[in-house]
């Protein structure tokens, strides 16, 4: 589904707010309900077992609701003497069919949890095995909260929706088709009484929820404001406290509470009366039974009886009626979030196909007239050709935004070119299998990624069949071994947080020493010491030196100080090069490079 037609899943005004955990929330309405309700059926097909017996439990707990009021009217028109029969019986029966009532209602709801989480599982898997066969691209131009809210908040609603909301949709359809059609049966005179006070429910709601719904939107906004608040000064917090504005955020703060506390407040009194009223609504259909219900059986119309079931039947009438109303707000939320979980489903997955890489010790690579841009219009790239000879270091240097890191991107095939050619070894990457390619490579970013585990496994997610041998060479030559002595547990200490228990710099050591586990032909180095100390910093590049002896190296550095023993240093602007040679060669042009070196190292005015 196009990234527009997602936009287009918007908040519209409902006669009723959907109530969850205290809070009502702006129901979200999805764009194509038919087709999306048709994808989600399709879900129940591999649970149709399931799903029949559990509609087959509904039918039977329906019955059994209907049927046991009339059983209720007859033992009073026994004692009444109206009619004549066993009392007993009537009273076993009854409460046999009131025990069986309770009963099939349990087992609905354990089968409709079952059913719920077992579908949501396999939402759940598709949606995380798209996810992570999705290109580079999609989670670029995509907002990541976006992404994880639809693994878990919309995952979330359908799960809630499949094990409460459609079992009480069944059940409350049926109820009330059963409860109206034993009422008329009954007496329609009365039935139609009964049934008048629907439409003062229908009112009342609407009213209601129109002042529920303003003030509930208002207070979703400022609560979000809060926690916005909140979480920027926690993050900020040194900021706040150098500049002495404490007080002054406290006073922002407090004023944003009191009008969530003003908003939280009304909100909280029209959802509390909607209970009350309806029950108001209930107790005067329960009069007009009464009255009504009396006159009828004083002129012999009905039996004392068949008041008493109008009674239950009014109230077995109302309920569903109340219910659905609640249900079709989670209902419709449900389904927009199942639509946008589709939609992501629906989204091309990452070009796999290619022929592998051509198996050679060494690895020359030739940018040959390379162009792209990321939005199909503005050029980031224009007319680039280069050639990184292999066991050769080539440096990337320019200003922001020149277009260093695209260039690892293409390489890498995160991005395809628009035109041009990128060639290892003669061999087309285009041709090339990503997975074939990224083998070959290894790369060092300059925001440090690692993951929740311990310090052994996160160095062999490069290359998970190294032997423990190459692993100690490998944070030898890194130069942190040292560093990885000195944790609490050494290999097997645990990173919290995505390395959170360790400093930003022993972060970036552990990233250069799994580059190093994996023993690529190319090595790519974005910034990869820009977290380091100045002593650590030169304790790793002579550890470079070492590694990148017959590797193809492409640095990208911002301080110059760490590439001036590269073979070629190439400078961008622009998305072309404007400049390149050693580093002697280009201070001596005084030229591009020799801004940037002079502007870090001889004070010029940036």
């Amino acid at each position: 589904m196009p990234k527009q037609r997602e936009q287009k899943l918007v908040e519209r005004n409902i006669p009723g707010m959907m109530n969850r955990g205290n809070r009502f929330v702006e129901v979200q309405y999805a764009e194509n309900v038919g087709a999306t309700l048709k994808r989600i059926a399709s879900y129940f097909i591999h649970e149709k077992s399931t799903v029949f017996v559990m509609l087959t439990i509904v039918v039977f707990d329906t019955l059994c609701g209907v049927y046991a009021p009339s059983l209720q009217s007859k033992a009073i028109d026994i004692i009444a003497g109206i009619h004549a029969g066993n009392l007993r019986q009537t009273l076993m029966l009854m409460l046999l069919v009131y025990l069986l009532y309770s009963s099939l209602q349990l087992v609905q709801g354990i089968l409709s949890a079952k059913l719920s989480q077992r579908i949501v599982k396999r939402m759940r898997e598709e949606l995380f095995g798209k996810l992570v066969d999705l290109p580079i691209r999609y989670l670029d131009t995509h907002s990541h909260g976006d992404v994880m809210s639809r693994m878990t908040n919309d995952i979330e609603n359908i799960s809630t929706t499949i094990s409460q909301s459609l079992p009480s949709l069944f059940s409350g359809v049926l109820m009330i088709i059963g409860t109206v059609a034993i009422m008329l049966w009954y007496c329609w005179q009365l039935a139609l009484l009964s049934c008048a006070t629907v439409i003062l429910t229908l009112l009342a709601t609407k009213i209601l929820s129109h002042n529920v719904r303003k003030f509930s939107r208002k207070r979703q906004m400022l609560l979000g404001q809060l926690n916005g608040t909140v979480e920027e000064i926690i993050s900020s917090y040194h900021t706040v406290v150098a500049y002495n504005h404490q007080e002054i955020t406290t006073e922002d703060f407090c004023a944003t509470s009191d009008s969530l506390t003003k908003a939280g407040i009304r909100t909280d009194i029209f959802s509390g009366v909607m209970g009350p009223v309806m029950n108001c609504i209930g107790n005067i259909g329960f009069v007009i039974i009464a009255a009504f219900g009396g006159y009828f059986s004083v002129h012999g119309m009905i039996s004392v009886g068949v008041i008493s079931a109008f009674i239950v039947y009014a109230k077995q009438f109302s309920r569903p009626i109340n219910e659905i109303a609640q249900i079709y707000g989670q209902l419709q939320t449900a389904i927009a979030g199942a639509e946008r979980v589709f939609a992501v489903l629906d989204e091309d997955n990452e070009e796999k196909a290619g022929q592998p890489l051509h198996e050679c010790e060494t690895a020359d690579v030739t940018f040959q007239n390379v162009r792209f841009s990321y939005d199909g219009k503005n050029p980031v790239i224009q007319d680039f050709t280069l050639r990184v000879p292999a066991g050769k270091t080539v440096a990337l240097v320019g200003s922001t935004g020149s277009g260093k890191t695209t260039i690892v991107n293409l390489l890498m095939r995160f991005y395809d070119i628009d035109s041009g050619m990128i060639c290892i070894n003669d061999q087309n990457i285009r041709e090339v299998s990503r997975e074939s390619l990224r083998q070959d490579i290894a790369i060092v970013l300059q925001d440090t990624v690692l993951f929740s585990d311990t310090v052994k496994n996160n160095l062999k997610y490069a290359n998970e069949a190294v032997t423990e041998t190459q692993l100690q060479e490998a944070v030898e030559m890194s130069r942190c071994s040292d560093m990885i002595a000195m944790l609490p547990q050494g290999y097997d200490t645990v990173l919290t947080g995505s390395g959170e228990n360790i400093s930003q710099g022993q972060r970036q050591l552990l990233a250069i020493a799994r580059a190093f586990v994996s023993d690529p032909k190319i090595l790519i180095l974005d910034e990869a010491t820009s977290n380091v100390d100045t002593r650590t910093e030169k304790a790793i590049q002579d550890a470079m030196q070492m590694v990148m002896q017959n590797r193809t190296s492409i640095v990208i550095a911002h301080r110059l100080s760490t590439i001036r023993d590269a073979d070629r240093i190439v400078v961008m602007d622009h998305g072309q090069i404007v400049e390149n040679g050693n580093h002697d060669a280009l201070l001596a042009q005084k030229g591009k490079y020799y801004e940037l070196y002079m502007t870090q190292y001889a004070g010029f005015a940036t």
